[in-house]
């Protein structure tokens, strides 16, 4: 099962999900907080939850199980599904497991810390197609590895 966490996901990431679902017959969940508009499939659900800070990750935490996929920029998600056992793939196609969500934690709060204290860091680089295609090449990997093979 792939679990989304659908609020920032970038509509090319979206797409590519859509697509993936649809010919590789994978089951997918958008989870968002608002209303999304996705293609009527038999492998594609929505879960629209109430508003508030953490609800959606809070509901994926509760719903995902041990091998389960979920797509998330959200570190702190990450780190608690990781815990859960299973694997996490950022829409810039970075793929996060017990090996390296620490780090990534660590990373994100030392960033989070700095601009509390007033430090600009810039923040991430645009989105871009190059990200795009780390995605759906790292999808593609998940998906041959544990639902085709």
């Amino acid at each position: 099962m792939i679990w989304i966490d659908a609020d920032a996901l970038p509509g090319s990431c979206r797409e590519i999900l859509y697509r993936a679902a649809n010919k590789r017959n994978v089951n997918i969940t958008l989870v968002a907080n608002r209303w999304l508009e996705e293609p009527k499939s038999d492998f594609i659900d929505a879960k629209i939850v109430s508003q508030g800070a953490d609800v959606a990750d809070d509901w994926i935490v509760e719903q995902c199980e041990k091998g389960d996929f979920v797509i998330t920029a959200d570190i702190p998600l990450a780190a608690r599904v990781v815990e859960k056992g299973c694997k996490v793939l950022t829409p810039r196609g970075r793929e996060l497991d017990e090996s390296n969500v620490s780090e990534a934690l660590s990373y994100r709060d030392f960033g989070h810390e700095l601009r509390e204290m007033g430090v600009q860091t810039g923040g991430a680089p645009p989105f871009s197609q190059k990200d795009t295609q780390k995605f759906a090449n790292a999808l593609d990997r998940w998906i041959t590895k544990n639902i085709v093979g």
